[in-house]
């Protein structure tokens, strides 16, 4: 069995994936350096008639430093920066110092050093971590830089070369979306798109891409990512002036949605499409168990939980319920 994480950060991203090999890869990190919030959020008699509405959890947000703790995380085997946006790294140099990288994978994709002054929200640290491990000067990191269909040990294959190793497939981005003239512009198209193939069900992890890679997608992947099961939304489901053209071909059986301002999500393009969605202001943090027989999704917000089935029922020690099953 895996565990994949969609931790509750805001305004990034950050997904923990425990794979059955006992690995263990960080995609992003975001909130890494914020005090967790109080965590009581549910009350047995606080019944919430309505699934829909502004359930404010992104201002619960939580430290994944703190959250590895609670979960008896203790090391990161590798971690993967989809692209350098602060926002993707903020709290890296904590992950290092507490956790430790084994791994580091880097696309290639560059922008400039940010203004830290001037009330700038990041730490500077984080980008001198970035700019260390990047440039292959941590001892004991490797640093890897895998594009699309890259196939090597641990990621897609197994020591022995018999099996598929920890289910990870880079489907973006590739040398020409990272010569793209114009993307110091738009860094978003640097971004990787990896899918984690589980046992449980096919999960695609879209950083920031944008309209350029999924373009590339559909043409070289589309049998890989038609239907699949769960979908984080690229770019936390803001709509940034791009296409969703995407959703026409890979139609998500779920897609999860971190925090980004509501005025910026076109959640419509989802709704008329019938496709279901969930997000970390409904849910807080959200963790997926994978199995031969699906996946089952369970969340930290106990009221929402209730407001879907009329009762919250835990679903493991952690404090978490269960609210959909995906059958394999």
């Amino acid at each position: 069995m895996s565990r994949i994480h969609f931790v509750n950060v805001h305004p990034g991203d950050c997904t923990i994936i425990e794979h059955a090999s006992g690995r263990v890869s960080m995609i992003d990190v975001c909130d890494g350096n914020i005090e967790t919030v109080d965590r009581i959020i549910f009350e047995e008699t606080a019944l919430v008639k309505s699934a829909s509405g502004n359930f404010g959890m992104c201002k619960k947000n939580t430290n994944p430093l703190d959250y590895c703790k609670r979960w008896g995380i203790a090391d990161v085997f590798r971690f993967i920066l989809s692209h350098p946006d602060m926002d993707h790294m903020d709290g890296i140099d904590e992950v290092v110092r507490q956790l430790g990288i084994t791994n580091f994978w880097d696309s290639g994709a560059r922008r400039e050093k940010p203004d830290f002054g001037g009330g700038c929200p990041y730490l500077e640290k984080d980008w001198d971590r970035y700019i260390s491990l990047r440039d292959k000067k941590e001892a004991g990191v490797t640093v890897v830089n895998p594009l699309d269909g890259a196939r090597f040990k641990f990621a897609n294959q197994a020591e022995d070369g018999k099996g598929g190793g920890d289910g990870l497939h880079v489907l973006a981005p590739t040398r020409e979306l990272l010569a793209d003239p114009d993307l110091e512009d738009d860094i978003n198209e640097g971004s990787y798109v990896i899918l984690y193939r589980s046992l449980g069900g096919r999960i695609l992890l879209c950083g920031d891409a944008h309209d350029a890679a999924f373009e590339h997608i559909k043409r070289h992947h589309l049998a890989d990512v038609q239907d699949v099961e769960i979908m984080l939304a690229p770019h936390h489901g803001r709509d940034s002036g791009r296409s969703y053209d995407f959703l026409d071909f890979i139609r998500p059986k779920l897609t999860i949605m971190g925090c980004a301002p509501c005025q910026h999500i076109d959640y419509g393009q989802w709704s008329r499409r019938n496709l279901t969605v969930l997000t970390s202001n409904q849910a807080g943090n959200i963790v997926v168990d994978s199995d031969e027989s699906g996946l089952v999704i369970s969340i930290e917000n106990g009221r929402y939980a209730e407001a879907l089935a009329g009762k919250a029922v835990h679903s493991d020690g952690q404090g978490m319920f269960a609210i959909y099953r995906i059958s394999a």
